[in-house]
């Protein structure tokens, strides 16, 4: 009944438009007739899916723990508060960008967390990349305050989040994944429906176990290349027309010079963080362990991953491993 209440709702709504980087109204009747979204967790990813959000005209009910992060969100009109249950109050349609599974579990669940005032038949969309198990237990808790809780963790980046191009893996209700879906379109070119609640959380995490490994691969390849006396730009484009072609050899390529546009080009900041990627690689080991999946790159992944955050990387774009690889080519000189 909620969730045909929400559909029957959003076949009056109209857009947001932007102009000169400014936002505005497209038509104030329409965007009155559009009900709020809560927005919670509004960094590097959570902050341009926010934007997106706007453009296409849903008024934004919005919380972080850092409220500087609030600033120019609530500028472009969006309406700040002070914790996730006061978001659970005022909407009935929640996406959560979190950074790990012990943040998810106190948003949800905490003293001020969302099922503290969740509404009934309210929607909880979550988009962080966090342990499948928990995704499970958060659907369990949301159901019995009559909320549905999907996954829909993301691929694709900072710069896809600003786009509007992520691609959504979603976990959860098949017959609530079309209300979810006008939602994640907003945000996304690529929605796909995983299965149960879970679900996009293991698509997400396998996805990223072998980002992990294709970084390390592109990495050594062009440190190893230049070592031998390669332009790195000719080695890449080499690669690029060649059977060792991969997204982080022709789209984010690790090596400073040879992209634009790229953390490698910016020392490295921006992106995907390193120590975000040890987190995902670690999510990856633990499931692989209780599955009895070998995993022996993977496991080689985690394992460097882990010893560049210890060595100074954590802060840094995971496609820094170039750097490190360099540095302890240094060490050994």
């Amino acid at each position: 009944m909620a969730a045909a209440l929400r559909r029957g709702s959003r076949r009056l709504l109209g857009r947001w438009y932007q102009q000169h980087g400014d936002f505005a109204l497209a038509s104030t009747r329409f965007m009155a007739s559009k009900t709020h979204v809560g927005f919670i967790g509004l960094g590097n990813m959570g902050n341009p899916m926010a934007k997106n959000l706007l453009k296409h005209g849903y008024p934004i009910i919005a919380t972080d723990v850092f409220p500087e992060s609030c600033k120019e969100l609530q500028e472009l009109g969006a309406q700040i508060l002070d914790s996730p249950a006061e978001v659970a109050e005022k909407a009935d349609r929640i996406i959560t960008m979190l950074p790990s599974s012990p943040n998810v579990v106190d948003v949800y669940t905490g003293p001020n967390g969302i099922l503290k005032k969740v509404k009934k038949g309210s929607l909880l969309i979550d988009s962080s990349t966090i342990d499948p198990a928990v995704s499970k237990e958060m659907a369990a808790a949301a159901e019995k305050m009559g909320a549905v809780f999907m996954d829909a963790p993301v691929s694709g980046g900072v710069g896809a989040a600003s786009s509007g191009k992520l691609t959504f893996m979603v976990g959860g209700p098949e017959e609530e994944y079309q209300a979810a879906t006008e939602l994640l379109n907003c945000m996304g070119a690529n929605v796909v429906h995983c299965g149960q609640v879970g679900t996009g959380q293991a698509a997400k995490i396998c996805n990223n176990m072998l980002l992990a490994i294709g970084m390390i691969g592109t990495a050594e390849t062009m440190n190893l290349g230049i070592r031998l006396g390669l332009d790195p730009q000719l080695l890449a484009k080499i690669l690029n027309m060649s059977s060792g072609r991969c997204w982080s050899s022709d789209t984010y390529n690790p090596v400073p010079g040879v992209m634009e546009g790229v953390p490698s080009a910016n020392n490295y900041q921006g992106g995907f963080g390193t120590q975000l990627m040890a987190k995902d690689l670690g999510l990856a080991q633990n499931t692989a362990t209780n599955t009895k999946t070998p995993i022996p790159l993977g496991s080689l992944a985690h394992q460097m991953y882990r010893m560049m955050c210890a060595r100074g990387y954590a802060g840094k774009d995971f496609s820094s491993v170039f750097q490190f690889l360099r540095e302890e080519e240094e060490k050994s000189q």
